[in-house]
């Protein structure tokens, strides 16, 4: 008997041990800057709604249809789910954008994640839009992407009485349906959009949320500096300077070179595994490779294959829950919608 009390013992600071040791780690975690997703779903709602303009039941639903509404296009062709595909990580797996007329993005730009983009400080990778209201309006309208005029989206919408009665259900019946309204709706949409994974049950205290591989790596992201950039509760969305330490090595590929003074996006982590492929023109398909590449252009540090893999190995525990969103049934047109252009 006593020689299973001095095992049992043993196990026990054993146990105590692994227990302070990851929690160690996750207040390094939350000194380096780094943030959850709060646990309780009022907390999310404080995090994402907006005073202006309130999430409520029927804006969300309104604004999912919106948002799949290929009809906000100048061909009908294409909606805000073409580029950021829900059944795709909220991207569209594909280097360059593309829009209206198979018209490759310009500058070869890649499609950011829709989901937790609530969580970004800035919008588009050169930080021109300050919230995802605001960002709604410039892909609907661009010529490379839906291509589509404001009256032309405020004739196709207004033209459906199915969603004329849907914004006075979701407005009240004075609702005035233009096209700043439509784009808040899509938004409103998507601040619904985040995604809590094992990592923030780590840091709310599951200790058995993450392997112990993916402890490792995440020690190794601290250490790194990769939260120097990747930080706060979206692990990225702020705009930060870019080549800092050594030029990038596809920096000529589309030309951009970020906002006036030099400042890309920092695109969140969260849900990486599923966003290839990487880097604002998209350049890089391998998550390890990025993760190599982001260690020579930003940090100025060789970060060796080993390493990379383990890092990597923590970024897909940020592969997060998705809410459960069914493909919305569209209103039909009418004889008074705005035929398909192709031109």
């Amino acid at each position: 008997m006593k020689t299973k009390s001095v095992v049992l013992s043993l196990a026990l600071v054993g146990v105590s041990a692994f227990a302070s040791s990851d929690m160690q780690l996750i207040n390094k975690v939350k000194k380096a800057g780094v943030k959850a997703i709060p646990q309780s779903q009022l907390e999310v709602l404080k995090l994402v709604d907006d005073p202006n303009n309130p999430i409520t039941e029927k804006k969300v639903e309104l604004g999912k249809k919106l948002y799949f509404e290929p009809r906000l296009s100048k061909s009908g062709l294409i909606s805000c789910n073409t580029c950021h595909n829900l059944g795709m990580g909220g991207a569209d797996g594909v280097a360059a954008a593309v829009g209206h007329k198979w018209t490759p993005n310009p500058a070869h730009l890649n499609s950011p994640t829709v989901y937790n983009s609530v969580l970004n400080k800035v919008q588009f990778w050169d930080g021109r839009s300050p919230h995802l209201e605001d960002q709604a309006q410039g892909p609907i309208q661009a010529g490379p992407e839906m291509a589509a005029p404001k009256s032309l989206v405020e004739a196709r919408v207004t033209s459906m009485p199915a969603y004329v009665e849907e914004f006075k259900e979701a407005y009240g019946d004075d609702v005035k349906i233009d096209f700043k309204l439509i784009a808040d709706t899509i938004a409103v949409f998507e601040r619904t959009l985040v995604t809590p994974s094992r990592f923030d049950e780590f840091m709310h205290g599951d200790l058995d949320a993450l392997t112990p591989a993916e402890k490792e790596g995440l020690n190794l992201f601290v250490d790194k500096g990769c939260v120097s950039c990747h930080n706060d509760i979206g692990l990225g969305g702020t705009m930060q300077p870019f080549q800092v330490a050594k030029k990038y090595k596809f920096a000529s590929l589309g030309g951009f070179q970020g906002d006036k003074n030099g400042m890309v996006k920092t695109p969140t982590l969260r849900n990486i595994e599923e966003t290839a492929p990487y880097f604002h023109n998209g350049a890089i398909w391998s998550l390890a490779d990025a993760v190599k590449e982001m260690g020579s252009v930003q940090l100025g540090i060789n970060i060796s294959d080993k390493e990379s893999a383990k890092i990597t190995t923590f970024l897909k525990a940020l592969t997060g829950d998705k809410p459960d969103i069914s493909y919305p049934q569209l209103p039909v047109s009418t004889s008074k919608t705005p035929k398909p252009d192709m031109n």
